[in-house]
């Protein structure tokens, strides 16, 4: 999957339709939704030091913003 990077306002209008799915009972879809918002790259880096690169990867998060900050191939190293 390719991920993209976000202006700040893209970021808060998939956060606002992941809440109104949310709301209406959708949970999974919401989350799905969530995920493909970039993680900070600190988060990305904290996530993948705790529950490892795979939990990243099949969990489908963006991690646009961290590839930009730590470099291609990050995930890996």
């Amino acid at each position: 999957m390719v991920h993209k990077l976000m202006t700040e306002h893209e970021k808060a209008d998939i956060v606002m339709e992941s809440i109104k799915i949310q709301e209406a009972g959708d949970k999974e879809k919401a989350m799905a939704l969530r995920r493909t918002v970039p993680l900070q790259p600190w988060l990305a880096k904290f996530i993948k030091e705790k529950s490892g690169a795979d939990f990243l990867i099949e969990n489908g998060y963006n991690l646009a913003e961290a590839e930009a900050e730590y470099g291609p191939g990050w995930l890996n190293s």
